[in-house]
């Protein structure tokens, strides 16, 4: 039985643009991530189609002359539901909401001079009522969500400007919210600039000659993110004594496809270029001699100051935060792969997968944990982690979903077990308490909660909560500590 510590954080995890709605209230802009459209024709587990969206698409979607629905603009209405919500949180044993806040409800057209009262007044209120109910609030600033206006002005994070953009947000969130939020994350899954440009970072492959110049704007636009998170950690560390800043990076673990050292050696520079980098830049504050290596090779020059380098140096991270769904395999040769978080991976025989592809492995979450832990002496935080389902409500109205319930006491367990390796791990929220709109997918029917939202894929239903199994299974463990 575990020993439930008063201190240790256990909840769930959203993201503005999958739970919010009210995308046209308070003045409020569309975002990237609010421009894409649902396709009930997507092969879920061809990363190509999931991604396949051209500039032309998002500028289309303004319009929207075609009448397509794009289910962010909706989310679950958590914009006039969050009272409710946050209840039954509680109610099921969370203690703490990790949470993003929309950079368009504050500044729409990204650059005016004052934020917009409304988006103050909605998250006061929202973080009051997560206090009420014993509930840590956990921010990230940007998630997935750049507002379009700053895309369309600026080019996104490829111009330094937006950090400049970014800041003033950032300024106006701790003044106003930091008697109400102790942890806060700049960016979720920083990673994605490199693997969704378009999301990650508001630059588009149309926009340069050539694949060498994407792949450039792409590692520039994310110096600016590095840059950008370093002066919130400057500022919190200067102005707010109160607050911790955190990085947050879309893990991907990979074993060698077997032992012969060729393939050992490709699983490292795979693990190097699509993990490690970030967390060295943020944690150690230097680009590694890898990373420059790699940089030479590909004829790829960045534009880094040397104020650059001291801030990097200077101003690194608190703790550590990383989203956990899946691990593959990898080497020079990957025979049959399988979709994962974002990427690509090797399959491994000695794991089942879900409905997506993506492989399950528990054990590889104490891996992770470890090796984390043993890089950077930092303290750690599991942002992300759960399974997504194809799952209809009973007549009954419950959804048994058993495997969730499998999926996550199997990593709870080894997550306990990385803490008695002697991991310092302060905190685990699930993707995601409630059922909210595929970040990939945009759809509602791949379900990730432990909360039944009633709403289809064109957002048909009565939009009710309903508590899943595994809803009572986890408010069941927080009382007892029992597994």
């Amino acid at each position: 039985m575990y020993k439930n510590n008063k201190d240790f954080l256990w909840g769930g995890a959203t993201s503005a643009c999958q739970i919010e709605g009210g995308y046209d209230i308070g003045g409020k802009s569309l975002t990237i991530s609010e421009m894409r459209p649902f396709n009930p024709k997507l092969n879920r587990k061809n990363l190509s189609e999931v991604f396949a969206y051209n500039k032309q698409d998002y500028i289309d979607s303004i319009k929207n002359d075609k009448g397509l629905h794009y289910p962010k603009r909706y989310g679950i209405n958590f914009y006039n539901n969050y009272k409710e919500d946050i209840a039954l949180f509680k109610e099921s044993g969370m203690n703490v909401f990790r949470l993003s806040i929309s950079w368009a409800r504050f500044f729409p057209k990204g650059d005016e001079e004052n934020p917009c009262k409304e988006a103050i007044e909605f998250y006061k209120n929202v973080f009051t009522e997560c206090h009420k109910n014993s509930i840590e609030p956990v921010v990230t600033i940007e998630h997935s969500d750049l507002p379009y206006s700053i895309i369309e002005k600026y080019n996104g994070w490829l111009n330094p400007v937006t950090i400049k953009l970014f800041m003033k947000l950032v300024k106006v969130l701790f003044k106003e919210f930091n008697q109400y939020v102790k942890y806060w994350m700049p960016f979720n899954e920083i990673n994605t600039v490199l693997m969704a440009p378009d999301s990650g970072a508001g630059i588009f492959r149309e926009d340069f000659k050539n694949e060498h110049e994407y792949l450039q704007a792409s590692y520039q636009s994310l110096h600016h993110k590095f840059i950008a998170q370093a002066e919130v950690v400057k500022l919190a560390h200067s102005d707010y004594k109160n607050i911790h800043i955190g990085c947050m990076v879309a893990n991907i673990s990979t074993y060698p496809i077997d032992c012969n050292p060729i393939n050992v050696l490709e699983n490292e520079k795979y693990q190097q270029l699509m993990k490690y980098f970030f967390f060295d830049v943020m944690a150690k504050g230097f680009y590694p001699t890898y990373m420059l290596k790699y940089f030479k090779n590909n004829s790829i020059v960045l534009d880094i100051s040397d104020y650059d380098l001291n801030l990097l140096k200077e101003n690194t991270v608190d703790f550590i935060s990383f989203s956990y769904y899946s691990s593959g395999t990898m080497g020079q040769k990957n025979e049959e792969v399988n979709s994962s978080n974002l990427v690509l991976l090797g399959k491994n025989p000695f794991l089942k997968e879900t409905e997506w592809g993506w492989q399950i492995d528990p054990i590889g979450l104490r891996i992770t944990l470890n090796d984390l832990w043993n890089r950077y002496n930092l303290p750690l935080f599991i942002s992300e982690n759960g399974i997504g389902v194809l799952e209809e409500l009973n007549s009954d109205e419950t959804v048994d979903d058993y495997y969730r319930i499998d999926y996550l006491k199997s990593h709870i367990k080894q997550l306990l077990l990385a803490i008695e390796d002697g991991v310092d791990l302060f905190g685990y929220t699930m993707w995601t308490p409630i059922d909210v709109v595929s970040a990939s997918t945009n759809e509602m029917s791949k379900r990730y909660g432990m909360i039944y939202v009633d709403y289809d894929d064109y957002h048909k239903g009565t939009g009710k909560r309903y508590k899943k199994s595994s809803f009572h299974w986890f408010k069941n463990f927080r009382k007892t500590g029992k597994l």
